[in-house]
């Protein structure tokens, strides 16, 4: 079970055609075993069904395209690995979400690198209403979490859902004040995996009154590479997102810049110049975002986006040329570009995507797919460096 973007395209095919869901036990087994085999990624799987149609077919090809494009001694994901993988999700009482479902939220749909599918315990009709992604600092202020609840709170009462990831923090405050009100937790790691442990009460309660999902494999234990992935699901869920305290080099700037990328309203909180945890908000505000002083400055900022509903934008006819491995190049590409950028000493990473001038979700995606590589590393505070 392999890495994210590993054969990403320049430009995101994920939104391209409407997929066809799949139909049967057979089928959805065959979804999950395309997207967990080895250098096959979003938009890798994305294109591979535009072709091919079915998961079935992608896969009976995916050996000879990937011999085609270079990659030798190429394996799809095994069977077993798969079926191990459904009868985890049973026992944890997950169910697979897949695009084009009922149930898929059209806000995620709506973004480039739109997971394919993702795993969810708890109530699934979250995902039909509006919703508001709040994020902020994991060392947060007692102020910082208190704002943190209000707003959560008063979001709930006027029937949006508060979207968060589920850390220490500014997270774990807002969730709490929502879980009357309906609250989704995007989870880094495994829908299955309490992390951090401190939550653990808040991991259930969310799962029996609100809503967690993951696109990360049932079974496996977070790690560094992916949280940044997560942090475009909590933006794409949502029709603006909030930023209560940040550092000026954190995750929560990247989550967003994926929010501006997707479109979405992208507001803050103002915090006292001296306080460290604020300088990323404050920068925030400085650059465009909207200044959030209580729930009214948000319902005011995303009103337009309340009242017309977000429909998946019409998609162009792709090139008939295109072919999938063709995509590698351009992935190796980016890497070069990546690992030329990095070296020995710790690089952060909101100023790497602002060198490489390219999309947010574009250059995470390849990070993750670098650092499984074992070619660069994660230092603590959202900073990087090339390993060798």
């Amino acid at each position: 079970m392999q890495t994210d973007g590993a054969m990403m395209d320049e430009d995101s095919v994920s939104s391209l055609t409407p997929l066809t869901p799949p139909t049967s036990e057979d089928a959805r087994l065959s979804w999950l075993r395309l997207l967990r085999s080895r250098r096959v990624g979003i938009s890798t799987f994305y294109r591979l069904m535009q072709e091919n149609e079915t998961a079935e077919r992608a896969l009976e090809v995916l050996p000879e395209v990937a011999r085609a494009a270079g990659v030798t001694d190429y394996a799809i994901a095994p069977l077993k690995d798969i079926e191990n993988e459904f009868a985890a999700a049973r026992k944890a009482g997950a169910r697979m979400i897949c695009r084009g479902e009922a149930d898929y939220p059209k806000e995620l749909a709506n973004i480039a690198d739109a997971p394919p599918l993702f795993w969810a315990i708890g109530d699934i009709s979250l995902l039909k209403r509006p919703k508001i992604g709040i994020v902020g600092a994991r060392n947060a202020s007692s102020l910082g979490e208190r704002m943190a609840r209000k707003l959560s709170e008063g979001l709930s009462q006027q029937g949006l859902i508060v979207v968060s990831g589920l850390a220490r923090g500014i997270d774990a405050a807002c969730h709490k004040a929502a879980l009357e009100g309906g609250t989704i937790a995007v989870q880094a790691g495994g829908v299955d995996k309490i992390y951090p442990k401190e939550n653990t009460e808040l991991f259930w309660e969310i799962g029996a009154k609100g809503l967690r999902i993951s696109e990360d494999p049932i079974g496996v234990a977070p790690q560094a590479r992916h949280f940044p992935k997560r942090n475009r699901i909590i933006s794409g869920l949502s029709i603006g997102l909030v930023v209560v305290e940040a550092a000026a080099r954190s995750g929560t700037l990247i989550t967003a810049r994926n929010a501006l990328d997707q479109g979405r309203e992208v507001m803050a909180v103002p915090g006292h110049p001296f306080d460290a945890r604020a300088t990323g908000s404050n920068m925030l505000i400085r650059d465009g975002a909207a200044l959030i002083r209580n729930v009214d400055d948000i319902l005011e900022q995303v009103a337009d986006a309340l009242e017309e509903p977000m429909t998946v934008a019409e998609q162009a006819e792709p090139d008939e040329q295109s072919c999938t491995q063709n995509t590698i190049a351009e992935s190796a590409d980016l890497h070069r570009q990546i690992l030329e950028r990095l070296g020995p000493s710790p690089l952060a990473e909101d100023q790497l995507i602002r060198d490489l001038a390219q999309p947010a979700h574009h250059v995470t995606a390849e990070l993750v797919s670098l650092e499984v590589e074992g070619r660069i590393e994660r230092a603590p505070g959202g900073y990087l460096m090339r390993v060798g």
